[in-house]
């Protein structure tokens, strides 16, 4: 149980600056620990999952697109959120961004972890899923996802794209890592 301490951000009024169908922002008046007062920038979002899809040869199945905010197309492990359905369980949400995005589906999905992927603006949680046993099918992808490409890649393809950009995708590095660490420690 999370008790409440002195040294705590205290809300003190609640101003929406911006939403849409994906996010909403607000601004915040806050009460710092300290006792002065200030704004915080928040950005509200609907979990999401992403998935490390693992092929039976030990290959990790991606997916590239191109990411409008920094101008390129990227590789990344398959992610999103349903903002329609919010209340969807994390394995639902895994199962399908899996299903529509890369056209498999998996005989196992197993939760690894949860991270908040930006939590100094950031309210958005992500699950983290392992997902074995893939059995390919067709994808379902969204009017927004129509240029998404899915290729599978050894470990050692992933590092060579992270080292040389291809891969800058922070969520799929974290998730990537959790899990490369969860096994090497037996946890």
């Amino acid at each position: 149980m999370k008790m409440k301490s002195d040294k705590e951000i205290v809300r003190l009024s609640r101003r929406t600056v911006y939403q849409n169908r994906w996010m909403q922002v607000n601004e915040d008046k806050v009460r710092f620990p300290a006792g002065f007062e200030g704004i915080y920038g928040v950005v509200e979002k609907p979990p999401f999952a992403i998935i490390i899809p693992v092929h039976s040869d030990g290959r990790i199945q991606m997916v590239q697109q191109f990411r409008y905010p920094i101008g390129r197309r990227c590789w990344e492990l398959p992610q999103g959120s349903w903002e329609d359905t919010p209340e969807s369980t994390p394995e639902a949400l895994a199962r399908g961004e899996l299903a529509e995005e890369t056209g498999y589906r998996a005989q196992s999905m197993q939760k690894i972890g949860e991270m908040f992927p930006a939590e100094g603006l950031l309210n958005q949680l992500c699950h983290i899923f392992v997902a074995h046993g893939l059995e390919e099918g067709e994808t379902s992808r969204e009017a927004t996802e129509t240029d998404m490409e899915t290729a599978s890649f050894s470990m050692e393809e992933i590092m060579a794209m992270f080292e040389n950009g291809e891969m800058p995708d922070a969520n799929s590095m974290a998730a990537l890592g959790y899990w490369k660490m969860k096994a090497g420690f037996g946890l």
